[in-house]
């Protein structure tokens, strides 16, 4: 065991690199320690102490504490108060831990210049891990189980199986502890474990060895997806100016969900949303798909994916003020005696007689309605933005600039006609609208 130890660490390129080892006091990581060990590695330890059993996680802290005096090795402790991170994030116990702990690690890899976490993830729990998937419902990425390596946390027990770890602890006389919560079936992976494996084993003793070559076979048609993906990311999916935009042409060659979740997934949208998308996206509804951080517009021939908008305070404006920020817009004012043609929508002469101070700069809301240059009768700013074909997504940030209660301007867009500069004008306020940039 110690010579493929070996060999998974020259393949990750780390038997030169100053290790962080993740012991919980249970035989893996006591045994990956060892390994570590023997293998002549710079070594840390670091142990977290969720405080969730009481007497027995302070043994563990002390267990471990002694171990690492043991190897001669430095340990680093931290405490948690797990239910109260859980009860305040509205998670479970199970990711309050996983949240807490590896946060911990990363502080501790930049705090104390480890180049890397080993974990003692083995090939038992990347088949509960894949059982678990497979029961819940997943895709390729769910079937491979517990990655070897992802960025600086490695895994080099992810091929190895209870039954050698525990071979290797007994063969070396170590000593670790139980932990008496893995003997209920209080969390899926124990029942899956304790009831649903040894019945599977029944029918393949050879239930390791077959699911390592099945980790294998799928991990290689994930990469072939990757590829896959890749090239329809590339031909479908453009990234621009903050906004995903994928051709709805697409669902002309494929129609399955998995394909579009592909392209999505990453903006937090599950199947379920994939497949409705899809329905939905035969002609033009404007219909929008919601995920925690972002939103997605079915637009004419594209979909369309932006930050979920901000509602942006309303800004007031006074006489003399000669420039406002309104969320990602600046807007500058200056007085004009002499005025001619604009060279484009992003300004504005605006008859100065014609307005009553504070002006309101807001975003627009529905129901309002304005008198658009050139005509007598009002229209509903809702209306006016679909006959100008504006994006649904680019609606969220269509703003105007309101005197008294009277839309004067929707900015980049059109004045109000009532605003506009006649023969009698003596002076007009210039608006120029300009995207605002904050420099980092």
């Amino acid at each position: 065991m110690q010579k493929t130890f070996l060999e998974q660490l020259n393949a990750f390129g780390c038997l030169n690199k100053k290790i962080l080892v993740a012991v919980s006091a249970g035989l893996d990581s006591v045994v990956l320690l060892d390994l570590f060990v023997n293998a002549g590695c710079q070594v840390g330890v670091t142990h977290a102490n969720f405080q969730l059993r009481s007497e027995e996680s302070d043994q563990d802290e002390a267990f471990v504490i002694q171990l690492g005096a043991n190897y001669q090795v430095p340990v680093f402790v931290k405490r948690f108060e797990t239910k109260n991170y859980a009860t305040e994030n509205g998670i479970s116990i199970q990711m309050a831990a996983r949240e807490l702990r590896y946060d911990w690690f990363h502080h501790l890899l930049e705090a104390k210049s480890y180049d890397c976490l080993a974990t003692a993830h083995h090939l038992n729990d990347s088949i509960e891990t894949i059982l678990i998937n497979f029961t819940r419902g997943t895709g390729l990425p769910g079937l491979i189980g517990i990655h070897q390596d992802r960025g600086k946390i490695i895994r080099p027990l992810a091929y190895f199986s209870r039954v050698q770890i525990e071979a290797y602890a007994r063969a070396g006389n170590l000593q670790w502890r139980e932990d008496s919560s893995n003997s209920t079936d209080d969390y899926t992976r124990n029942f899956i474990r304790h009831h649903i494996i040894p019945k599977l084993k029944e029918l393949n003793p050879s239930l390791e060895e077959t699911f390592t070559r099945n980790i294998l076979r799928w991990s290689a048609a994930k990469e072939l997806m990757d590829i896959g993906v890749k090239r329809i990311k590339e031909e479908y999916r453009l990234d621009e100016n903050g906004q995903v935009k994928i051709l709805k042409s697409l669902f002309t060659k494929f129609q399955q969900p998995a394909i579009l979740w592909e392209l999505i997934k990453e903006f937090g949208f599950n199947i379920d949303d994939c497949d409705k998308i899809i329905l939905t996206s035969e002609g033009y509804s404007g219909k929008k798909f919601l995920s925690s951080e972002f939103q997605l517009v079915v637009d004419r021939e594209l979909l369309i994916i932006t930050p979920l908008p901000v509602r942006w305070n309303d800004v007031h404006i006074q006489e003399d003020q000669a420039q406002a920020l309104l969320g990602s817009w600046e807007l500058n004012l200056s007085v004009e005696k002499n005025w001619k043609i604009l060279p484009d929508s992003l300004m504005a002469l605006i008859d100065i007689d014609k307005l009553v101070y504070p002006l309101v700069w807001r975003l627009w809301r529905e129901g309002d309605y304005f008198f658009p240059l050139g005509m007598d009768n009002k229209k509903k700013i809702s209306d006016f933005l679909i006959d100008a074909k504006i994006a649904v997504s680019d609606k969220d940030h269509v703003t105007v600039i309101e005197s008294a209660g009277q839309i004067v301007w929707i900015a980049g867009y059109r004045i109000d006609n009532r605003f506009k500069i006649t023969s009698s004008t003596k002076s007009a306020v210039l608006f120029r609208v300009k995207p605002f940039f904050v420099n980092n």
